[in-house]
């Protein structure tokens, strides 16, 4: 347990802006289902250039409240984000004020840019988001680790949201190791019109391979030429390594994504592959050029496209915010 800090409110802020950003999984390998409810899993997490935006605002009591706005390429409707203590902002807002005395109350307004249900970690950066937004709005002092910890609690993907970059993540992806990565990697986005439940996907996932047969290693893990790939920058070589084990129980449940990888792929993309629990589709390319060409041809064919970079920083307070 992370012991409560006394509130410092001396710097007068009243209200704190944070950007956090969306990931792709480069790589992701999915134990069997374990006794306790969760799979074991092995990703390599990739953060990319489409970021959330919380903005914490001080309000009087205790009270945590959220307000929730779209801008740019989201696939639903804002409406549909829960506005209660469901939203995973607000129960990460909940969790900092348990270790923050004295603190005050907070609105949390978010503005949603990475695609909601999209398998790209939107909800858990604005979870990243709110927590380093409350930390500075009520001088909690917690450090970046500290809220790392705070944040296993919300999920595998908040601890990396807050930390950006490349990193490794094992165990139910919360235990995450930062890897050198600094060379851009280019990929295009297809973003479906719909979302698809997590839970969902991963019992697809077991009933397909307790149908299939399919014997799956309890500890899996990454090949560690994916990294070496990376930290090369080389995404030629990189392409044929791309892997998820999510994304057949994905294209079992939305079979149109099978289309969308074949358009990109004869579009000349140097791989496809579902995102997360998808149904977000990230393409990578060769260069930035490549992939404003490839956005440009899969957007002549109807589809929701976005060129992206990675790795970009993790959670990170807004110039104006930064005091």
């Amino acid at each position: 347990m992370i012991p409560g800090r006394t509130v410092d409110l001396r710097s007068g802020a009243s209200s704190v802006r944070v950007r956090a950003p969306g990931k792709i999984n480069v790589a992701l390998r999915v134990g069997p289902l374990r006794e306790d409810g969760y799979h074991g899993l092995a990703s390599v997490f990739l953060a990319v250039s489409l970021f959330e935006e919380v903005t914490a605002t001080a309000t009087p009591g205790e009270a945590i409240s959220v307000s929730v706005n779209g801008q740019g390429m989201l696939n639903l409707p804002a409406e549909s984000i829960p506005l209660d203590s469901t939203n995973l902002a607000v129960r990460a807002a909940g969790l900092l004020a348990d270790l923050s005395p004295g603190r005050s109350g907070v609105h949390l307004d978010i503005t949603k840019r990475v695609p909601i249900a999209g398998g790209m970690g939107g909800g858990s950066a604005d979870a990243a988001a709110a927590l380093l937004a409350c930390d500075a709005l009520w001088g909690s002092g917690f450090s970046r680790d500290e809220l790392a910890r705070i944040a296993v609690d919300l999920g595998a993907d908040v601890p990396f949201a807050l930390l950006g970059g490349t990193a490794v993540g094992l165990g139910v992806g919360d235990r995450l190791t930062s890897a050198i990565s600094k060379t851009p990697l280019h990929f295009v986005l297809v973003i479906s019109e719909y979302g698809l439940s997590t839970p969902e996907v991963y019992r697809t996932l077991d009933e397909i391979r307790l149908r299939n047969g399919t014997e799956v290693d309890p500890q899996p893990a990454i090949d560690p030429a994916v990294l070496g790939h990376m930290r090369a920058g080389d995404a030629a070589a990189l392409a044929p390594l791309l892997h998820n084990d999510l994304q057949e129980a994905a294209l079992e449940l939305a079979p149109g994504l099978r289309d969308i990888l074949g358009t990109g792929s004869d579009a000349g993309a140097l791989a496809g592959i579902v995102s997360g629990s998808g149904p977000t589709i990230a393409f990578l390319t060769r260069s930035s050029g490549h992939a404003a060409q490839l956005q440009s041809l899969l957007e002549a064919e109807g589809l929701h496209a976005r060129s992206v970079h990675g790795p970009a920083h993790g959670a990170r307070l807004a110039p104006e915010s930064a005091g």
